[in-house]
């Protein structure tokens, strides 16, 4: 997916500006520079509207997407670096952005697509386990995949997909371990072995010792006080 975003500059900071911004249906953000020499640039300070920024979030590529930022009458290309989220309402509170040199590898999350039915659920009664849903590759801005797709239609019992047997492709490198287990077909776990009623009504007749009443003495417990909650 390819986006445009318009963001404006903003002049304050604080609590109160950014009140002021989300009154007007904008939030914070700020726009990195692409790195040089190792090193990135101080960010931009702008004001964007939230509700795009969530749409290309929610998108397909989600974060990878990139987006054609246009400030001041320019434009760079971008993807989303980091947002927050109010843990109540969901709503983006903040987001930061850094621009791409669209000539230079960089390392992006991709997810796992899974396709097909394994022949180990269908014929032997297996079931299909989802090791890994995602995996970091390395590659050119205009060459992030949305997803990796795995087909387990031929997947036995017992056989696995790692991340090596995956074909390769010119346009992407993995960078996670190659040994990296991505689907297995497993059997099912065992289901708990019920006793047969002959024992459990041997073991209802058979005679129960009765115990001393043990009176405890000593202090009284206290209850434990409540974890302080996280900040």
């Amino acid at each position: 997916m390819d986006a445009t975003l318009e963001v404006v500059k903003r002049e304050g900071r604080g609590k109160n500006e950014s009140r002021r911004l989300r009154v007007a249906g904008r939030i914070p953000a700020v726009v990195y520079g692409a790195r040089k020499d190792g090193k990135g640039s101080e960010g931009v300070p702008v004001a964007v509207d939230p509700k795009e920024v969530l749409r290309i979030l929610h998108s397909e590529s989600g974060a990878n997407t990139l987006i054609r930022l246009k400030l001041d009458g320019g434009e760079s290309r971008v993807m989303v670096k980091e947002y927050q989220l109010d843990p109540v309402t969901h709503q983006l509170l903040h987001a930061d952005f850094y621009e791409l040199a669209m000539d230079r590898a960089i390392a992006v999350t991709v997810p796992i697509l899974v396709k097909g039915e394994a022949k180990g659920v269908k014929q032997q009664g297996g079931m299909l386990d989802f090791v890994t849903r995602e995996v970091q590759v390395q590659c050119l801005p205009t060459d992030i995949p949305e997803h990796i797709d795995i087909d387990v239609s031929e997947l036995m019992l017992h056989q696995a997909v790692r991340l090596r047997d995956l074909p390769e492709n010119p346009r992407w490198k993995p960078l996670n371990d190659p040994d990296t287990m991505l689907v297995h077909v497993v059997l099912p776990k065992a289901e708990e072995v019920v006793a047969a009623p002959e024992a459990e009504a041997a073991a209802a007749a058979a005679p129960v010792a009765a115990e001393p009443e043990v009176i405890k003495k000593g202090k009284t417990e206290k209850e434990g006080e409540e974890p302080a909650a996280k900040k």
